[in-house]
């Protein structure tokens, strides 16, 4: 096994269009674990770490640019009111050491249905900033997962960053695991309510073949929300559209049975995930409504 170590972005761009099997490591976090087990063998490893431009981050008037190597520990603590669904994932990444190294990057680049960053990605409605040396391309979240840990990578692309709306409303993540720390996610789901479009979006994860939205939850909702007057009155969801909500969610999935839990079992989860998290960021939606009104 090779190791390339590029000091420049440029550089890392021409290794990636030289050695195309090259794996990129950065955190490692995964890709360690994997080699470690001899799941994998790479012939190259593309060290990214003496890259400074993939550990920063910019916010922006509408949108956060947010470096692909900036550790979950940073998101954490210095972008949680711009992107909490994400600050709320990064919360339940493996310890404290996995979320000082570990980052979004990762987590797109290995596409595993069961990363934690991807229901917030989906929920949030991202693009992925991708490079090589033939030029850059924005991949919408919706089109970069494309199997078990497939992506729409080109062989010669790196991902530099990815581009997050600010939040305009909240956002909510949950996750199931066997335990409560160091844990792969048995199912997990993410909301997120953007008021300024009145619509709704989710990201289910560890049920499906790849990190999936609930679609027709998410329509169903905004148009309940929209013919009821919600928006505007703040008022509570009736049980009644939280039920049926949370059954739209469970049907998006397409689980498996494995050691970590049947496939009933994550249809079950991920149901009573989506009404318990629409429950919460339906409240406080309701309470910065109060707030304006008073403010």
């Amino acid at each position: 096994m090779d190791f390339l170590r590029p000091a420049s972005w440029e550089e890392a761009l021409a290794a990636k269009a030289e050695h195309p099997t090259a794996v990129p490591i950065a955190g490692g976090t995964d890709v360690m674990v994997e080699i470690n087990f001899d799941h994998r063998r790479p012939e190259y490893l593309l060290d990214l770490n003496r890259i400074g431009d993939l550990s920063e981050w910019e916010v922006g008037e509408k949108t956060v640019r947010l470096g692909a190597s900036v550790p979950y520990t940073q998101i954490m603590e210095n972008l949680r009111a711009e992107l909490p669904g994400l600050a709320l994932a990064s919360h339940t990444v493996a310890s404290p050491q996995i979320r000082n190294r570990g980052g979004v990057g990762g987590n797109l680049g290995t596409a595993s249905p069961a990363g934690d960053a991807h229901p917030a990605l989906l929920a949030a409605g991202c693009e992925v900033e991708a490079e090589s040396v033939r030029g850059r391309r924005l991949i919408p979240i919706d089109e970069f997962y494309l199997g078990v840990k497939r992506n729409a990578l080109e062989p010669d692309e790196l991902i530099r960053a990815v581009h997050l709306p600010k939040a305009d409303g909240p956002q909510q993540f949950s996750k199931v695991g066997t335990r409560n720390a160091m844990v792969i996610a048995v199912c997990a789901f993410g909301i997120a309510l953007h008021p300024e479009t009145r619509t709704v979006r989710t990201g289910i994860g560890s049920a499906a073949p790849t990190p999936v939205r609930a679609r027709e939850a998410e329509d169903f909702l905004a148009a309940a929300l929209e013919e009821g007057g919600f928006w505007e009155s703040g008022a509570p969801i009736p049980p009644s559209v939280a039920k049926q909500f949370a059954q739209l969610a469970s049907g998006a999935c397409n689980p498996i049975d494995d050691v970590r839990g049947s496939a009933k079992y994550r249809r079950h989860a991920v149901g009573i995930m989506a009404r318990r998290t629409l429950g919460w960021t339906w409240e406080s939606f309701r309470g910065n409504e109060r707030s304006a009104q008073c403010a």
